[in-house]
């Protein structure tokens, strides 16, 4: 009985290490992307001095901290793409004076250049809506936490900013499709976009 295992043994043993496996490695492939649809609804709340349409699968949520304080205005908020990992955070500050103005502009720069350096390029883009609302628009690319961040003013009275992240690793390439979804809502917002006053 004794022989009669170690020859089943060592035929079975013969047997599997006369097969090689082959590995090969397994196609790259990204996740299946369902993007939302919905129609476009007007964001005008009593709490801002701005209109504008975006789209109806975003949810707008004021902001109310600021780090340990309250923002500087009531008119801060996120407007979050909850399917899409997404959020574009917007802020808007009461225009003083010349030299509050000049400090805003030279702030929203400096936001944008904490990412030159995971940037492979920067973009900068003079914009201007049918209403004649103009701004600035930064585009940023490669392994950068935000890819687009905008400024609308008036340069006088109004000041708002927002800038675009997503609650994901930084992996351009698989994000370039998302990013490209929500980037063409946020482009018709901006054209729609008019001050109360």
């Amino acid at each position: 009985m004794r022989v009669f295992i170690v020859v089943l043994t060592l035929c079975c043993f013969c047997f599997s290490c006369g097969e090689e496996q082959v590995y090969l490695p397994k196609p790259r492939m990204y996740p299946k992307i369902t993007f939302p649809s919905g129609d476009k609804q007007l964001f005008d709340p009593s709490y801002c001095e701005m209109t504008f349409e975006y789209p109806s699968y975003a949810k707008i949520e004021q902001d109310n901290y600021f780090f340990e304080g309250k923002p500087v205005d009531p008119c801060w908020f996120n407007m979050q793409f909850e399917d899409l990992l997404g959020t574009l955070h917007c802020s808007y500050i009461p225009i003083e004076n010349r030299a509050h103005y000049d400090k805003l502009i030279n702030e929203s720069f400096r936001l944008v250049e904490e990412h030159n350096t995971k940037a492979n390029y920067r973009q900068e883009e003079y914009i201007q809506n049918k209403n004649g609302v103009g701004g600035l628009y930064f585009t940023l690319g490669g392994e950068v936490a935000t890819n687009m961040q905008y400024i609308l003013t008036d340069t006088t009275t109004h000041f708002f900013r927002a800038s675009l992240y997503f609650n994901s690793k930084v992996r351009p390439d698989s994000i370039r499709p998302i990013y490209e979804f929500v980037k063409q809502d946020v482009d018709e917002m901006i054209e729609s976009f008019d001050w109360k006053s």
